[in-house]
This record gives structure tokens, C-alpha cells and sequence, in this order.
């Protein structure tokens, strides 16, 4: 087996929550999370041509299943589950020590479809929090949170012959990952540092996996980080002192990114319109044959990191796929819309230009 051990440091709140609802450290958001990069990290291995049962396979004999047909023992005999190869281990299990009553309200934005500005962790972390009735300022939903700058070292045992895409599963993650509760928006971003010699030259001199966003559209599971002929889809903030004022920025971001797009109708529209393809739902502005319940998660995503220089910045990434087939995609309109979000992008924020380092 190959260990890995490494240092994640949270970097903004994290809404990881255990039964009790409570941030707490915990593995399986964390195993949850490298399955993800895995896939990605499998299909660039692949060069993007991925047979899915395939891979889905492969990620059962390794992260363990309880659901693969095909699976079966050394006598030919029909396994029904298996656990997973990969091992993580925190050297603690802390409840968050965020608590609901030393949660401070972010500065407020201004938003173009409301009369009020609203307070940006509202607006970017609205669930995990909330505004109680009759409340002038926004709180945590539960009674703790992470808080960034709390850390704790993880162990990562993987099977040798699976350690190099781990490894770069695991950069990966460093550079583009989040946890918990409202994660795409930037909460619960993290670094991992790697805590010994062997984990420093395991995470080291690997690159981003890009593809042509409009081929990426061929697939509906997210499988790489977009290019385009300007270079990857990676786009970054200044640099911030503090997470607070750097994820107002981030709140300013995705609310232009949006509002540029104007709907035409309110509830129970006949059909999709621009806004809609970016997520779902979208409040007071339904789909009828979508219903309220289905969900379409942003392929847009955000994420903070560390500089070298002990400041923050905002990194924000386009993992473009086509929607799923329930929701009948338009994927020459999903197209023309990310276009727009992309040159909306280009004018607000720096370009990474493909590079990984900042």
C-alpha cells in the first residue's frame, strides 16, 4: 500500500455536518470528494474516451460497491458488495468550532432583481445559512461550522498499483476541490500540504486535465476543466487579506454572471431560457415540465486558495457537461449561453492561462 499523508487546511467555513447536523470532521465527505477527482483524473488518463462501465467498475473494485453485476471473487463467485481499497484517517474528529453565535454577516451586494442589497454569505451559502424570522442579519443554520484555518493531518492508503492516479486525483483536489454545504460557491475550500517527503514528490509535476469545452459537452458527467482558444477556463481574483471580503467579490461574480441573462417569464415557463441552463431551480422561475424538484447543479464553479504569499484569491473554473437527458438539453443554447459566460469572465477576471501555479 502507498500512504500518503497531508495537512487540509480549511480556508473558508466548512458545512460538513455529522447526525446532529453539526460541523464536525468527518471521512466521508473526503472519500466523496477524491471519487470525483478520480473520474477526472481517469478520464485524462484515457484521453477523454471513456467507456463508462468501465470506469464505473474500476471505481467500485477501489472505493468499494455494494451495486456492480460483473463483480466476482477468485472462485468465479458473484460478489455482492466490497470495501473500498482506499483508506483515509483524520488524526481528529473535532466538532467545527464556528458556533452560531460568533457568526459575523458578510458585507452586502447589490443585486440588480431585488430592491435591498443583500449580504453576500446569505447569498452565496444561503441553506447551511439562513436568515430567521424577524432576524436583520443572516446566521449559521446549524450550531457549528468549521471555521477556516482550523486543519488536521489525513492519511490516504491506496493500493500501489492505483498510487500515481491517486496522486494526481489528490493534486487535483489541492487545487480545484471544496467540501460540505454550498461547496461550489467556494465554501469549505481547502489546501493540502503534503506532510512528508514521499507525499511532496507524490504531488508533485502533475498538470490541469483540459478538453475543448464544446466537446465536453458531448458528455453528461463532468469529466475535465474546459479550454477554449484562449487557454484553460480558469479565472482568478485579486488577491485578499481576508476570506470575508474575497467571497463578497465571489458573491458580486456570480450574481453578474447571472442577472446578465434576463427571464421572460415567471413560474411554470413553457420552456427553458438561458438562465435556467446555467442551475436549477432557480427561485420564482420554474419550469413546467422540469417541476420544482430536479436539480441541476452549476458546472461553473468556485474555489479559494492560497498564495504563496499568505493572501487569498478566487479561483473560478468551468467543468462544462451536457445536462442530463431528463431535462431535454438544448446544447447548441447551453452553448451559446456558456460563450456568454465566458467572455463575461474574460472582462471581470484574470485569465490562469492554463497553469496550476499562483
Amino acid at each position: 500500500m502507498k500512504i500518503y499523508e497531508l495537512k487540509m487546511e480549511f480556508l473558508t467555513p466548512a458545512f460538513l455536518g455529522n447526525a446532529e447536523q453539526k460541523g464536525q470532521w468527518r471521512t466521508p465527505p473526503i472519500k466523496a470528494l477524491l471519487r470525483q477527482w478520480w473520474r477526472i483524473a481517469y478520464a485524462a488518463e484515457k484521453q477523454f474516451a471513456v467507456r463508462v462501465d468501465e470506469m464505473r467498475t474500476e471505481e467500485g473494485l477501489l472505493f468499494g460497491h455494494a451495486w456492480l453485476e460483473n463483480d466476482r471473487d477468485e472462485h468465479g463467485n458473484k460478489v455482492a458488495a466490497r470495501k473500498s481499497e482506499v483508506r483515509i484517517r483524520l488524526d481528529c474528529w473535532d466538532e467545527g468550532k464556528l458556533k452560531q453565535e460568533d457568526w459575523h454577516s458578510l458585507d452586502k451586494v447589490k443585486h440588480p432583481e431585488v430592491l435591498h442589497h443583500v449580504a453576500s454569505d446569505l447569498y452565496m451559502g444561503y441553506g447551511p445559512i439562513t436568515l430567521p424570522r424577524g432576524a436583520n442579519h443572516p446566521t449559521l443554520k446549524s450550531n457549528a461550522a468549521i471555521q477556516s484555518g482550523e486543519s488536521a493531518i489525513i492519511s490516504i492508503a491506496v493500493p500501489e498499483a492505483h498510487a500515481q492516479i491517486m496522486a494526481h486525483a489528490l493534486w487535483l483536489m489541492d487545487r480545484f476541490g471544496t467540501l460540505g454545504g454550498r461547496s461550489r460557491n467556494g465554501w469549505g475550500s481547502f489546501s493540502l500540504e503534503p506532510h512528508d517527503e514521499a507525499s511532496n514528490k507524490a504531488l508533485s509535476c502533475h498538470s490541469v486535465p483540459t478538453r475543448l469545452w464544446r466537446d465536453s459537452l458531448g458528455l453528461d458527467w463532468p469529466h475535465a476543466i474546459g479550454q477554449d482558444e484562449n487557454g484553460a477556463l480558469i479565472w482568478i481574483t485579486d488577491e485578499f487579506s481576508d476570506w470575508k471580503l474575497l467571497m463578497k467579490r465571489l458573491a458580486e461574480i456570480k450574481i453578474g454572471l447571472r442577472t446578465q441573462f434576463k427571464f421572460t417569464s415567471g413560474k411554470n415557463a413553457p420552456l427553458p431560457v438561458d438562465r435556467h441552463w446555467i442551475a436549477y431551480p432557480v427561485t420564482n422561475h420554474s419550469v413546467a415540465d422540469w417541476g420544482e424538484n430536479k436539480r441541476l447543479p452549476n458546472s461553473l464553479r468556485f474555489k479559494v486558495r492560497k498564495t504563496q504569499g499568505g493572501k487569498l484569491l478566487g479561483v473560478v473554473f468551468h467543468v462544462p457537461c451536457l445536462p442530463p437527458q431528463e431535462f431535454k438539453p438544448d446544447r447548441q443554447a447551453i452553448a451559446n449561453m456558456w460563450s456568454t459566460v465566458h467572455r463575461f469572465l474574460d472582462q471581470k477576471l484574470k485569465r490562469l492561462n492554463g497553469r496550476a501555479e499562483v
